[in-house]
This record gives C-alpha cells, structure tokens and sequence, in this order.
C-alpha cells in the first residue's frame, strides 16, 4: 500500500495520506466524463489514442488538485536554485539509457514481438515518446533546479553512461533500473487490457441491462474497468513534480517473484498449471434456483469488488506493484493494510464456490486446496511489501496505529489466527 508526507509523531494517531480522498476521486470522475464525452463524440478513431485522452483526463482530475489544493510540488521540490545544464544534459542521458534498457528488453524477449496483443501500447507510443522528446530536457532542468540532492540515480546513470564512474553508486541505479523494470513491463500489460475494456465499454450493449445478471455482469466489468484505466495512467505519471515518482523499488527475489506470477504471461503457466481451482459452473449456477440468494450473493461479489477497485482509487496517481510511491493511509487502508488483497481472495471464493459438494469429495478438497494456494501467494505479496515498506518511518507508524485501530485487530486474539492477521 504505497504512496509521503510526515505525519504526527504519536503513534495513536494516523498518519496523514499521501493522497488527499477529494483528489483521488476527482480523478475518477475525470476520467469517467472524458469516457461519456468519448460515447457522443470521438475525436480519433483508434482506441488506443481514446485510451490516452481518457487517461489524460484521469493525470488532469488528480494533478490540477494536487498542484493548486495540495501542493503536492512543495514536498519533493524546494526553492529553485541556479540552474546547471551540464547536470541536467546528463540526466538527460540518464533518462535515454533508461528508456534504451526498456528498448532492450523489448526486442529481447519474445513476449514483446507479439505485435498483435501489444499492438495497442507500441501505437501508444508514437504519441508519446515525441511528447518525452520534446519535453523531457526542459523538465529535467526544471525540477533539477528544485531538487536538495540534484545528484540522484539518474544523474548517476548518466555519469555512468558517459564513462565517467567516479561518483556512481551501484545500488542506487540498481534500484532506478529495477523502478524503469517495473513500469516497462507492468504499463504494456495494463494498457492492453485497458484499451480493451475501453472499446467494450464504449460498445456496451445496453440491451443487456436487464434482470440482475445483466446488472451484475455490467457492475462487475465497469468496476474493473475503473481499476485498470487507473493504473494505466499511474504507471505513466511518475514525477518528481507531481510527488509520485518512486521512492524505492522491492529489493527482494521473493517479493518480485510471488507479484509477477500473479500477472501475464507468467499466469499463464502457473495458472493453468498450478493453480487451476476454478473447477466448472461457478456461483451464478449453484444459487440460479434459488432467486433471493442468487441476489445476496451477487450484490456480496459486487460489493468485494468495489472495495478492491476503492483500494486502487484511494492511491490516486501512485498506485504501483513492486514499488514505494508514498503512503496510503485513508479510504479502506483506514481500516486494513490490505484491504485490496483481502477484498479481491474473498471475491474468488465466492465465484467459484468451490467448496459447494459435487458428489467428489477429492475435487472438493483438491480445488479448496488450490485456492488456498492461491491465497498464500497474496499473503507472501503482503508480507513482502509490508517488509519493504517498513524502511519508511511513515508506515511503521501507520502499522502501529493499524494494529490498535484496525477492523481486524480483534482477530490477533485467537489462537494461530494472531500471526496470519497480522497481512490485514
């Protein structure tokens, strides 16, 4: 749960979170106009270029309160200084190795060439790499004007790229690099997916909205709609400017290994392979006879989605796996750390009931058993990020006051649950 402003000394007290709820909110609503707009009027036919206006219009709904409301620039910036070009060309070099290593990986991996499922992020990308290359050496002379240590890892790089190592810190690229890793292979995924949902929205037949099967099925997909094109657009905005660039990356084999299987093309293999508990016909046929369950039940689903995509909301423009943008510390995160996690393992219980008797008791006991898997993977996601996330003082205090005031403080009193409790 990350996102950092310094907040109040005693640990009874919350700290203050790196995204005000106003903000985070706004954003959303921004975005979902810019998609209304979209349905009457359509300024350019690919869907991947729909995709970046609807995401501008999310960055805009966040960063225009932020800035003017929040002052958001005051927390990493300070009073500006002389300017220093030579410093800020290579930083500028810097960022070209960086966008080069991401280069790299592309052609490397055979996963990239897949011109076909990626097809929407490389058309992307012949908006937005002009937009870097026309902006990127005013604004890194910009902010490295407002910068208290102007030498950071990316003016490191640069000095490394430019044959001179005198200065250079091996574990602070190291950790640059693994932030650029990150968004290169987190960023193509999401925008796929994004422009997908996007060009399902936009084409949604209403005449299904009827009965609640038509309702839920819209409710499900809309929600998660929210959720991706929100993180499309925070893996994009990483600023110093806008205090949601990246403090630090996972340093730890164990934590990038249990985040990365959850996602494609990884899933693919461990899903199908491993972890294949979804056994057949689900919920919806199970409770179909009996119509005021099937409702409950549903509306239960529906309910554990839309805490899962109010956890993604609550991070504003800093939402990102693997790494330490700030911290979150309002919406659902006043109640739980890992409100998200929990909300979404829940969900999948009640899908694909795979505890509902099928006359096998060892298929029973077999899909309980791999979803249970499944669910050890989020629990180890948790603790790795809860590890990583302690180097900042803000989030011991905010565990500390989570353990006290948590909606699941009461579950540390029972036997063997105390030390599983402790991922809420």
């Amino acid at each position: 749960m990350s996102a950092g402003r310094a907040g109040p000394r005693d640990p009874l007290q919350c700290p203050q979170s790196a995204t005000h709820a106003l903000v985070a909110w706004s954003g959303v609503s921004a975005m979902l106009l810019a998609v209304t707009v979209l349905n009457f009027v359509t300024p350019v036919r690919d869907i991947a270029y729909q995709g970046l206006i609807v995401m501008g219009a999310a960055a805009l709904g966040i960063f225009l309160p932020d800035l003017l409301w929040q002052k958001v620039q005051r927390r990493a910036l300070v009073s500006p200084g002389a300017g220093n070009w030579p410093r800020s060309l290579i930083k500028l070099i810097g960022l070209l190795g960086s966008l080069g290593f991401l280069a790299l990986l592309y052609w490397l991996f055979p996963e990239y060439r897949l011109l076909g499922f990626y097809a929407h992020y490389w058309t992307a990308l012949r908006v937005l790499l002009p937009l870097w290359a026309l902006l990127a050496l005013p604004y890194l002379y910009w902010v490295d004007r407002r910068l208290a240590q102007p030498h950071d890892a990316l003016w490191q790089l640069g000095r490394v790229l430019t044959l001179q190592w005198r200065d250079a810190r091996a574990a602070q690229i190291g950790q640059h690099l693994l932030g650029w890793l990150v968004k290169g292979f987190y960023l193509p995924l999401m925008f796929t997916y994004f422009c997908g949902d996007l060009d399902k929205l936009l084409h949604y037949d209403l005449k299904l909205l009827h009965g609640f099967s038509g309702y839920y099925d819209w409710a499900y997909f809309t929600l998660y709609f929210i959720d991706v094109a929100l993180v499309s657009m925070t893996y994009l905005m990483s600023l110093k400017l806008t205090d949601t660039h990246i403090r630090s990356t996972e340093p730890t084999a164990l934590g990038w290994l249990v985040a990365l299987i959850c996602y494609e093309p990884f899933w693919s293999l461990i899903g199908r392979q491993y972890l294949a508990y979804d056994r057949g016909p689900g919920w919806g046929v199970w409770l179909r006879g009996v119509p005021w369950l099937y409702g409950v039940w549903g509306c239960l689903i529906v309910l554990l989605v839309l805490i899962y995509v109010w956890s993604t909301v609550a991070f504003g423009a800093r939402f990102s796996n693997l790494t330490h943008r700030g911290i979150i510390t309002n919406g659902p995160y006043r109640y739980t750390k890992h409100p998200a996690y929990l909300a979404k393992n829940l969900s999948w219980w009640l899908i694909a009931v795979p505890f509902v008797p099928s006359g096998n008791s060892a298929q029973l006991v077999r899909c309980c058993t791999l979803l249970g898997l499944l669910n050890v993977v989020y629990y180890l996601r948790a603790k790795t990020e809860e590890r990583h996330l302690a180097l900042d003082p803000v989030y011991e205090q905010y565990t500390q006051w989570i353990e006290r005031h948590g909606a699941l403080r009461c579950l540390n009193r029972i036997p063997l649950l105390g030390s599983v409790a402790r991922w809420r």
